[in-house]
């Protein structure tokens, strides 16, 4: 149960930035990310998906590799997300809580569409697989290889 990928951006709809560390805040989410100090709504700080998801939909599309499609900040390996709403878990020490599924949205659709996959099918085959939101509780620095170890 690892963190495979991190990825910034610094604008709304700007580019997906590779990165192999990130620096969070409590309650503010990510330095330098678009959604830092964003607070509209519980969940806003960061956004987690699991690798196996967005490859399954790779190869299903004969799409070329990209882990940056969804536009999610963290990609994990071997992590059911889902299992985490409502928990509190850490990655590198850093203490997160699941707060919602991160369901697919029209513009993941419109970006991910094909002339052989409608918007709206881009969002059913995301549907309760989009990943989680998930609060910063306390501060500090998450990489790549990192541990998502739950807490009891």
């Amino acid at each position: 149960m690892t963190v495979e990928k991190i990825y910034i951006s610094v604008s709304a709809g700007g580019q997906q930035v590779v990165a192999e560390k990130i620096d969070l805040v409590a309650g503010s989410g990510i330095v330098g990310d678009r959604n830092f100090g964003l607070s509209r709504w519980p969940g806003q700080n960061l956004t987690l998906i699991e690798v196996e998801e967005i490859e399954s939909f790779i190869d299903e599309q004969n799409l070329a590799y990209d882990l940056s499609i969804t536009r999610r900040n963290i990609i994990t390996r071997g992590v059911k997300l889902n299992k985490l709403v409502g928990k509190e878990f850490l990655i590198s020490g850093v203490r997160l809580k699941g707060i919602e599924l991160c369901e697919p949205c029209s513009s993941l659709g419109k970006a991910l569409a094909s002339p052989t996959l409608s918007s709206g099918k881009v969002v059913e085959k995301f549907l309760h697989r989009g990943g989680l939101r998930v609060d910063v509780l306390t501060s500090g620095v998450i990489e790549v290889g990192a541990e998502v170890v739950c807490v009891p």
